[in-house]
């Protein structure tokens, strides 16, 4: 019995040695890293700031003030100073396109770029390559050229006379080819324009190589698929560009079964490490297509790979861009009397395909820019949830811009997530009240009328169709500005978000959006440890320095996968 008490004594003692040298006695409390002297902003519900963090494998055991994180320090711990810098929740893209910008890193680049130079590197191109090699590339905006015209396909003959040339207008929503692109896809005077699509025509009616929307389809059809080891090369790009941006976790808009298993090759090597929630696109013209055939069979998938990658929803096209006047209005253009733009669906199919995917258990979201799409994507949605109700269902509207007074009010009735790009209002200013005229301009990129409604937005960039960059998104949401300063003040200024609220749209509230706000979006106790180092404090900079913040460290996981 003396011997039993002088080992419980003797176990007592050594556990009052630790605790008095600062280590935590349940080992289990033992961080792997410890961040002190930081500024942190946790995005916590009661918007807490803290200055210490500890670290246990993927998760925050510990958030807090000054001194207590030295309870989480072993032998082994690394404890990392911050010497007072700004720390902020990884940032969360609520939508983009995640392969699109990892194969626009191999084709062509024209963002924004004047058409001559454009031209330029199609020339440059054909030179290198073999008569009949398809050219692609990306990024051109006829509305940044002096004569704001579509371009034409002799233009494009010019430039390369023996190979098919595609370039993807910046939306996504338009293609410009030459000859023989259109003759390869067998597009003449004679086709007619189908659902959804127009082919943009000349005085005789000859298709002038601009096709609109699921126009391109035939064209696009018979360009050859890149080799997976091609595609991965572009995903491990475009994972780089995320974290250099600092963003730990995105949500693809819409890809397809290929794309999946390329990515789930890359998690399984350890190579692909971002967070991405990826939506399934259905196929064009009213079909399901094969990979959502394959996902209605086997069921959603969660938290793969360590919470690194779920497939859960399905992406709607409900119509195509204001820039390339296929969003579908209720009412003609300002700019185009006797057009409203184009559905992608009539009411019959769009409701068979939410209808399909509530009875298979999948979350919807609908492409919507105008109006009319937004009121068919809210109706349906209606219809449907009444028949199959589902009381949590955060199905959402991807863009949400010109919306009017009773869509911004009816979707926070119904629960509906609009999930908005704030960069969208200052690169479309230029062009979207030509399109919609003053009145309707008012519920366009309405943010406050939204929030104020009792929304919450889900940020985004729609990246490769704008910069991939968060922080020019912040900066947007919270100036209305562009990133020339201009217009003074901001365009419809009354539309403004809070610096906090842009914040959130880009972490907790993009979480929220797809049903995971439990474990990432803030940095709290049992969250995931995903954050990243800044260069100045967000919320106390000049407004001004918003878009010109710099990521000098992101963590994923407790993983630094980025270090500048």
């Amino acid at each position: 019995m003396k011997k039993i008490l002088m080992m419980l004594l003797s176990v007592m003692l050594l556990f009052s040695v630790f605790a008095g040298s600062g280590f935590a006695v349940d080992s289990k409390e033992i961080a792997d890293t410890v961040y002190v002297n930081g500024n942190i902003y946790t995005v916590d519900n009661r918007s807490e700031k803290a200055s210490e963090m500890a670290i246990k494998g993927q998760k925050l055991i510990f958030v807090g003030k000054h001194g207590t994180a030295k309870n989480y320090i072993g032998p082994n711990t690394k404890v990392i100073d911050l010497q007072g810098k700004t720390v902020i929740p990884g940032l969360n893209d609520g939508h983009l396109h995640f392969p699109s910008i990892g194969i626009n890193l191999l084709q062509i680049n024209g963002f924004n770029k004047p058409k001559e130079e454009i031209l330029k590197l199609v020339k440059e191109e054909a030179a290198r390559r073999q008569p009949g090699e398809w050219i692609l590339g990306y990024g051109w905006n006829h509305e940044l050229w002096p004569d704001k015209k579509f371009p034409t396909r002799q233009e494009l003959d010019a430039a390369a006379p023996n190979n098919p040339v595609l370039l993807d207008r910046v939306d996504g929503h338009s293609i410009w080819v030459n000859s023989k692109a259109l003759e390869i896809g067998g597009i003449t005077k004679d086709t007619a324009d189908p659902q959804g699509g127009e082919i943009i025509r000349d005085s005789k009616a000859e298709p002038t190589g601009v096709l609109i929307d699921t126009a391109g389809g035939p064209v696009q059809a018979k360009v050859p698929d890149y080799s997976d080891e091609r595609v991965q090369e572009g995903l491990l790009k475009a994972q780089q560009e995320l974290f250099s941006n600092g963003i730990t976790s995105a949500t693809d808009a819409g890809t397809h079964l290929s794309y999946i298993n390329d990515m789930k090759k890359l998690y399984e090597k350890g190579e692909l490490k971002v967070r991405l929630n990826v939506m399934v696109a259905n196929g064009e013209g009213g079909a399901t297509g094969e990979s959502l055939e394959y996902y209605y069979k086997n069921g959603p998938e969660r938290g793969l790979f360590q919470d690194r990658l779920n497939v859960s929803s399905v992406k709607l096209i409900g119509d195509g861009s204001l820039g390339s006047r296929s969003a579908a209005l209720l009412a003609d253009y300002s700019d185009r009397p006797g057009h409203k733009g184009n559905y992608r669906f009539t009411d019959e199919e769009l409701y068979r395909l939410v209808k399909e995917a509530r009875q298979h258990g999948w979350q919807v979201a609908t492409h919507a820019i105008g109006d009319g799409a937004i009121l068919q994507a809210i109706n349906t949605y209606e219809k449907v949830l009444k028949e199959n109700p589902l009381p949590d269902h955060r199905w959402r509207i991807e863009h949400f811009q010109v919306a009017n007074a009773s869509e911004i009010q009816r979707i926070a009735d119904l629960g509906i997530i609009p999930s908005m790009q704030p960069t969208h209002a200052t690169s479309d200013k230029n062009m979207a009240e030509n399109r919609v005229g003053p009145e309707r301009i008012k519920y366009a990129y309405a943010w406050r009328k939204t929030l104020d409604a009792g929304t919450h937005i889900i940020g985004g960039s729609d990246a490769p169709v704008e910069l991939v960059n968060p922080f020019h998104g912040i900066y947007a949401a919270v100036t209305r500005m562009d990133r020339e300063g201009t217009p003074a003040g901001g365009w419809y200024p009354e539309e403004k978000m809070t610096r906090t609220e842009a914040l959130k749209a880009f972490t907790i509230w993009a979480a929220e959006g797809s049903f995971e706000e439990s474990i990432k979006g803030s940095l709290e106790a049992g969250k995931l440890a995903d954050f990243i180092v800044i260069d100045r404090d967000l919320m106390t900079c000049p407004q001004e320095e918003l878009k010109d913040i710099t990521v000098l460290t992101t963590v994923v996981g407790g993983e630094v996968v980025y270090q500048k």
